[in-house]
């Protein structure tokens, strides 16, 4: 079989959760040594080294233009030439004018239940505008949907009111790197790269509103008001302008003398950041899956996250739970868990426990069987 995988963009330096989890999934695959000729379809970029070469793989660059031109053109006419069986696309959208049969993993469809073009940047409006009108009609045409949680999967089978057995759950993997890092010149070249300071809970966010940036200040806000902060906040390749409208907002820019800052911060280097967390604060509104809280259980860290969406579903018993509408309770939640050394410890253990269910290998395994059941009802 001549399988096509769409990986658009894993060649950019700055990679994003969807780009992480295409990147691993085909580090899995390769592992796995299976007979079939994989076909990579990327757009070219800074970080060529991130996929190791195999011998059934093949790389295959494409010509650099919009993510939308990419797909919609360089890609389908990529497909004929390389004589492509079946097409997996990796990142919610998918090329509508190629009979290659279709596998597309639908990470998730909040754009489709809400869009609000008035928040969140540029890029992020109009990465959503052309979901909005693509997703529909990719899923027409998948043979099989592949989503990252049971949550979503309801959320999917709710929306498109389509067969279950169309719509499977392959959770997502994570990295080798992540895991508790022991050795302290490792840890102590990452307090000096990105400034760390001795203390801090780490938060992971962006403008996207789902990320819940404002009711982390608010929370954060609230515990300096009533002396109970305990230390400060670390946020990673943050837009400062909107952050600093957002404090210009809530009226109080002492708040900014309790947050840290540091610069995008690669892939490989992140295990050291959660490592010499002590809290990792997760408090999305909605997630699909949230591949960090993976991450974080790996490093060994103490997590706060929502009581919402997936995250539940992921994190199981491992984590405290709050809710991400309600100020307080994120206040309330890093209080309990930073004042409290044996419910930390707890954390640690159930997280490390936890983890085990995410793995690379089974993700691989599990969509090397989809793409195998797909040619085969293709070729009756």
């Amino acid at each position: 079989m001549r399988i096509g995988i769409e990986a658009q963009r894993i060649f950019r330096f700055k990679k994003h959760g969807m780009d992480m989890v295409a990147l691993e999934l085909l580090k899995a695959l390769q592992n796995l040594q299976v007979p079939h000729e994989f076909f990579v379809f990327v757009q070219d970029g800074p970080d060529r080294n991130c996929l190791p070469a195999a011998p059934n793989f093949n790389i295959v660059v494409l010509p650099s233009s919009s993510y939308a031109v990419w797909e919609q053109w360089h890609l389908p006419i990529a497909l004929k030439k390389y004589k492509i069986d079946l097409l997996h696309c990796t990142s919610n959208t998918a090329p509508l004018f190629t009979k290659v049969p279709l596998v597309l993993t639908l990470h998730d469809i909040i754009y489709l239940e809400v869009l609000n073009l008035k928040k969140g940047s540029s890029y992020q409006i109009l990465g959503n505008i052309y979901r909005r009108l693509l997703v529909p009609k990719a899923v027409k045409k998948a043979k099989i949907i592949l989503t990252v949680s049971n949550f979503e999967r309801n959320c999917i089978l709710s929306y498109f009111n389509m067969p279950s057995e169309i719509v499977r759950t392959v959770y997502n993997g994570y990295a080798a790197h992540f895991t508790e890092i022991l050795d302290a010149s490792v840890l102590a070249t990452a307090k000096v790269k990105y400034n760390l300071p001795n203390k801090y809970i780490f938060y992971l966010g962006n403008t996207d509103p789902k990320k819940n940036v404002l009711g982390v200040l608010q929370a954060i806000l609230t515990l300096i008001k009533a002396g109970k902060m305990p230390c400060k906040l670390l946020m990673l390749d943050i837009n400062k302008d909107y952050l600093y409208k957002l404090i210009s907002e809530l009226g109080d820019p002492h708040l900014l003398d309790h947050i840290c800052f540091a610069a995008y911060v690669p892939n490989t280097d992140l295990p050291a950041i959660y490592c010499q967390a002590s809290l990792f604060l997760y408090p999305s509104l909605r997630e699909s899956f949230g591949i960090p809280l993976i991450e974080a259980m790996a490093c060994g860290v103490p997590i706060i996250t929502s009581n919402t969406s997936s995250m539940p579903e992921i994190v199981g018993n491992a984590a405290v739970l709050c809710d991400p509408y309600n100020t307080n309770s994120i206040a309330d939640a890093i209080e309990k868990v930073m004042s409290n050394p044996l419910l930390q410890d707890d954390l640690r253990i159930k997280g490390k426990e936890r983890v085990k269910q995410f793995s690379c290998l089974q993700n691989a395994q599990q969509t090397l069987k989809v793409y195998e059941e797909v040619f085969s009802l293709n070729k009756a």
